[in-house]
């Protein structure tokens, strides 16, 4: 029985500031990086998992990653994988660690690594992708693996399992569905705030060479800046489907104001037009900005941000991220919560490893819980996917089904060596 014998943690950070590569109006000059988890065992078995910063305080995420691995070692492997929902619990219970949450922030984000490493421990011991593995569990295994503490009033465990009941005799016939047609995509690659005029046009233009009928543009540091970069986006993508992002930076009026001078270009959501704490500025914006949707999550730190969400009818798509919640044990519950309320699951991905990781999901809410392809779309960039030894692959706006064992998480030992922060060759030099 193989038995984790080591949890190291690396700081890997990627000079992202330097082409403005997912700049933003709150994030100008961000360095894509990852607070990396490898779980060792005394045989070849290894498990790799992530959460997703962007420079400073990436040290930060190690630091509590450490920390909160540390239980893991001299573990058995078969029996953590037989029981994910209570290592998940184990992990949630330490008091000291809560006390710098509780269940937010650095602490959150670095519980997610941990975790995201343990479920790739186990699909790899199972010889299964991650959303294999999660689709091959039954409606009552999965709910046991899941966090639904704090959810009762809007959803509960007997709830969910009675929701996974219903799909799981079809299951089979949406994965070969998703292997034949892959998952439906938009991409925001060509942008980001900082892209020249230029570089906008012709990235709208490669991005329909290339199939997207989704695109995304980042918006709200200046109106002006906006209203012309989204004529130009209009122009080029024509009756395509266009969002917009602007990443927290208004106060509610302001995103009212804003969000309806940008009206006549027909975005279809505004994705975090205010601070994602605030779930009733969220609901009076999207009350204000109708038929314009709201769309947010990526910043929602927990699952009990997601329910006060979809209760107050404050969004129209619900945004979960790979790495701010506590990986599937409290993905899952959210996506069984949006899909009780009919809300469609459009995950955040882009950050470094979040489209490699993020893919699982979105095949596990089709597969497992929501059984429906309406109205939802997974993010993509293309960024630093050739660091990942199983990077994510995208044909024409759709992504294909991973087929290798494990979470997508595992980067290449070269790109550990170049990017380490801070005396890895791409850094030191």
């Amino acid at each position: 029985m193989p038995t984790i014998t080591s949890v190291d943690v690396i700081d890997v950070r990627f000079p992202t500031s330097a082409t403005l590569d997912g700049s933003d109006a709150m994030n100008p000059d961000g360095d894509y990086s990852a607070a990396y988890v490898v779980l060792g065992t005394d045989g070849d078995l290894e498990g790799y998992g992530l959460t997703f910063t962007i420079g400073r305080g990436n040290d930060l995420c190690v630091a509590a990653a450490r920390q909160i691995g540390a239980r893991l070692t001299g573990r058995d492997v078969d029996e953590l994988a037989a029981d994910l929902g209570g290592l998940y619990r184990e992990i949630m219970a330490d008091s000291q660690m809560r006390w710098l949450g509780p269940e937010k922030g650095v602490v959150h984000l670095s519980a997610a690594a941990v975790l995201n490493a343990a479920w790739d421990l186990a699909a790899r011991r199972a010889g299964k992708p991650l959303w294999r593995f999660v689709a091959d569990m039954t409606p009552e295994e999965l709910v046991a693996a899941c966090d639904f503490r704090y959810l009762s009033d809007a959803l509960t465990p007997e709830e969910a399992v009675e929701m996974l009941a219903r799909l799981a005799p079809t299951r089979e016939e949406r994965v070969a569905e998703l292997a034949r047609d892959g998952y439906p995509a938009y991409t925001t690659t060509p942008g980001w705030l900082g892209y020249s005029d230029d570089k906008l046009r012709r990235l709208c233009r490669e991005a329909i060479a290339d199939g997207w009928t989704h695109i995304k543009l980042k918006v709200g540091a200046n109106i002006d800046d906006d209203i012309r970069r989204l004529g130009i986006a209009r122009e080029e993508i024509g009756e395509r489907t266009l969002m917009i992002d602007a990443n927290q930076v208004w106060d509610v009026p302001e995103a009212i104001e804003w969000v309806n001078r940008l009206a006549p270009y027909a975005p279809l959501w505004i994705e975090e037009p205010t601070s994602p704490d605030d779930i009733l500025g969220h609901a009076a914006i999207r009350k204000a900005i109708a038929p314009t949707g709201v769309a947010t999550g990526e910043h929602a730190h927990n699952r009990v941000m997601f329910k006060q969400l979809l209760q107050a009818g404050a969004i129209d798509y619900c945004q979960i991220d790979s790495c701010r919640l506590a990986s599937v044990n409290e993905i899952v519950p959210v996506m069984l919560m949006a899909a009780k309320f009919g809300v469609p699951v459009c995950p955040h991905a882009g950050g470094v490893g979040l489209c490699e990781l993020v893919q699982h999901m979105s095949v596990v809410d089709y597969v497992c819980v929501s059984g429906t392809l309406e109205g939802r779309v997974l993010e993509y960039v293309d960024h630093l996917h050739e660091h990942f030894t199983d990077p994510v692959r995208i044909e024409r706006g759709r992504y294909r089904l991973p087929g290798l064992p494990g979470y997508s998480a595992q980067m290449h030992p070269e790109s550990i060596a170049a990017y380490r922060y801070p005396d890895g060759h791409e850094w030191a030099g």
